[in-house]
């Protein structure tokens, strides 16, 4: 009877998995989708400690109060900034977990003699893939975090090597699962999958970071799925299988979004620093012409049509709010406020939409690239705020640059630009940008929380 109502509970937590994907679908039922995957977790639980080979509580007491103090203020009070660091870290501790529950469980049946090439199989791949997320995540964190550089760290013969280690892991697996029982073996495939984690991650760029987070999301997927074959858990399989799916499509859309392969991703060093100068690549020339915050702030009161363009510095200086009531303030006076969402603008995907709707802007509001790269060209002024190389016109225009190719927001095709910037400095890429030069974009430097406050206050006296 207690497995059936476990079965059952697997059944509804797996149901409510699937009806969570689909409702993060769209912005209007995202915290919805939340609600569904956070109670599907707690069925899912909840029938797992009914399990009839549970023989110690104490342990697992222990750990759901650590787990609790230590998620809560993780959950609460992280940064926007901080988001996708968090978000490595705690592909970490999932893949940590999955992996000491594989060792576990190999130790356990090496020690009585249990072991079978099934279950060898099902403990190699979990311990595997679960070792290579764990040093991947963290490598990741640390390039995130700046404890770490955030260009590509890179070595001649980097990718053979990476290669060859790969290689010799999977060669471990397959000798261990032919003859189970050898644990010198199992734990240099262990080992040999840690070191590939970290030289996976060394010669990737902080522009790619999205790619990197959402790609170890699917491996951590992995791990879990093999891990319920191990245990016998459906749950695990389940869950597993659609975190393992969902992180792999994601990662290749935003590939796309950047016009790079899969391939170039992970082993082409985007954002190592130029081989080539400007001038030899075709790169910006002119000088950026400042403006002052009461010359913007009279062109933003009259303006009819205004498009908002956030990037990563939004986040970094906190002024999502700052930018809501700047729009607010312009709509006020009958202009039209839009902001437009670039693929991979941020460190996420989604960054910067979770960003603006933390501010209260209406999810109506958030044009996505493909709908609002029409409307540029009808548009009054579009303010960018730390934003760079998704607005950079070299991608269209210059087939010398190293971010040609890759989609853009069309801000150049706008009536006047103003872009808030903190310095003059290059994005990730290390491309200067031409729209920065550009006659008809003026450059407000600055932070951008005070700078937008302060537009706001001279857009009110306007």
């Amino acid at each position: 009877m207690t497995h059936t109502i476990i079965q059952l509970a697997y059944l509804g937590a797996a149901l409510l998995f699937i009806s969570a994907l689909r409702a993060l679908g769209h912005p209007d039922t995202a915290r919805r989708g939340m609600q569904f995957a956070a109670f599907g977790m707690a069925v899912a639980v909840a029938a797992t400690l009914l399990d009839a080979r549970i023989v110690s509580w104490q342990w697992i007491v222990a750990g759901l109060i650590v787990g609790t103090v230590a998620g809560y203020p993780l959950g609460m009070h992280i940064k926007m900034t901080a988001m996708p660091q968090r978000i490595a870290l705690s592909h970490a501790f999932g893949a940590l977990a999955a992996s000491l529950v594989g060792i576990g469980e190999y130790a356990h049946g090496l020690v009585h003699g249990t072991l079978t090439s099934f279950q060898t199989a099902s403990l190699g791949f979990e311990v595997l893939f679960g070792s290579l997320t764990v040093t991947g995540s963290l490598m990741a964190f640390g390039k995130l975090q700046e404890i770490l550089p955030g260009r590509p760290l890179l070595f001649r013969g980097q990718n053979w090597l990476n290669l060859g280690l790969i290689v010799l892991a999977a060669a471990a697996l397959v000798a261990e699962i032919v003859t189970p029982g050898h644990p010198l073996v199992f734990g240099s495939m262990a080992v040999l999958a840690a070191l590939v984690g970290v030289l996976f991650v060394l010669p990737i760029g902080g522009a790619d970071m999205p790619v990197v987070v959402s790609l170890l999301n699917s491996y951590a997927g992995l791990a879990a799925v093999a891990t319920g074959f191990a245990l016998d858990n459906t749950i695990l399989i389940v869950v597993g299988a659609l975190d393992g799916l969902s992180g792999f499509i994601l990662s290749m859309a935003m590939s796309r979004a950047m016009n790079r392969s899969f391939a170039n991703v992970l082993f082409g060093a985007f954002g190592a620093a130029p081989t080539v100068d400007a001038a030899a690549a075709g790169g910006a020339s002119g000088e950026m012409v400042a403006t002052s915050a009461e010359d913007a702030a009279l062109r933003l009161a009259y303006a009819s049509r205004v498009v908002m363009v956030p990037g990563y510095g939004l986040a970094v200086s906190q002024a999502q709010h700052q930018i809501r009531e700047l729009g607010e303030l312009i709509e006020k006076r009958g202009g039209e406020v839009r902001y437009a969402i670039h693929p991979v603008a941020g460190r996420m995907p989604g960054h910067m939409n979770v960003l603006l709707a933390e501010a209260g802007v209406p999810y109506d509001k958030l044009i996505d690239m493909e709908e609002i790269n029409e409307k540029f060209a009808d548009t009054d002024i579009s303010v960018v705020v730390g934003a760079n190389d998704v607005v950079n016109p070299a991608a269209r225009t210059n087939a010398a640059s190293p971010i040609y190719g890759m989609p853009i927001l069309k801000v150049a095709d706008s009536k006047a630009v103003l872009v808030l910037k903190r310095g003059r400095g290059t994005g990730f890429s290390g491309v200067e940008n031409d729209l920065f030069v550009d006659p008809k974009t003026s450059m407000l430097f600055g932070d951008a929380r005070a700078s937008l406050a302060e537009l706001g206050s001279e857009v009110k006296i306007a």
